[in-house]
């Protein structure tokens, strides 16, 4: 009787899925639906609720280590790395949204695109857009993973990224994790640093994005690229 009961409500929340879409959803109930598909024929509802209580939102849940998920939640590895999984194919959708070899001619596409490459991610990380002669992206090499402070790596280390990659132009890019697009003096030395670098090998910077959540800040719009 139980397991007709929790297909039944199944079959409902998946119905309702089908026709209204997620936005309808509460958080609990996205992850309930979610765990449909790595705990068969088990009430999920309670469990979603405690995930969620225990991590205190929904995202800081997606982006924790499946280790304490396992550990906090008292749940298997299968259902957390599933859980775990949603921020990586976020941004693996957001970045295939654009395509093979988008064009970022321009300050708001280079932000849009940065935001899209530091989706879910909880640290800080640096990426390398090394650019074409048309401006199309050949590859966003992920060259640093850490605090913009460890700055003296950086200029030798996207020196051969961009080698590497064929830029012809590059675009920097970083997230501030805690919220605060305000480039810090760190951030604006580290620009001029990495400019003259790749200035001495005729390759220039064009812009350099600092990425909060869904919002960006860029460098070339603000006028702090220097000469």
């Amino acid at each position: 009787m139980g397991e007709k009961l929790h297909s039944g409500h199944r079959q409902r929340v998946k119905a309702r899925y089908l026709s209204e879409g997620l936005d309808a959803f509460e958080d609990h109930q996205v992850l309930e639906m979610l765990l449909f598909y790595c705990i068969p024929m088990k009430d999920t509802n309670e469990l979603a609720h405690r995930m969620i209580k225990e991590f205190g939102s929904l995202a800081t849940l997606f982006e924790a280590d499946p280790k304490d998920i396992c550990r906090r939640c008292g749940v298997s590895e299968n259902t957390a790395i599933l859980v775990s999984l949603i921020p990586s194919l976020a941004r693996r959708y957001f970045k295939g949204k654009w395509g093979e070899k988008p064009v970022l001619n321009s300050s708001s596409k280079a932000g849009q695109y940065s935001v899209s490459l530091f989706a879910g991610r909880t640290y800080e990380a640096f990426y390398l857009i090394c650019l074409d002669a048309q401006n199309r992206v050949n590859c966003a090499a992920l060259v640093h993973e850490g605090t913009i402070n460890e700055a003296p790596v950086y200029p030798r280390v996207i020196v051969e990224a961009a080698l590497r990659h064929q830029a012809n132009s590059v675009i920097l890019a970083h997230n501030h994790p805690g919220g605060s697009l305000q480039p810090s003096q760190a951030d604006i030395e580290v620009t001029k640093r990495i400019s003259t670098a790749l200035g001495a090998i005729s390759i220039s910077v064009v812009d350099h994005i600092i990425v909060a959540g869904d919002k960006y800040m860029s460098f070339a719009e603000k006028g702090l690229l220097g000469k």
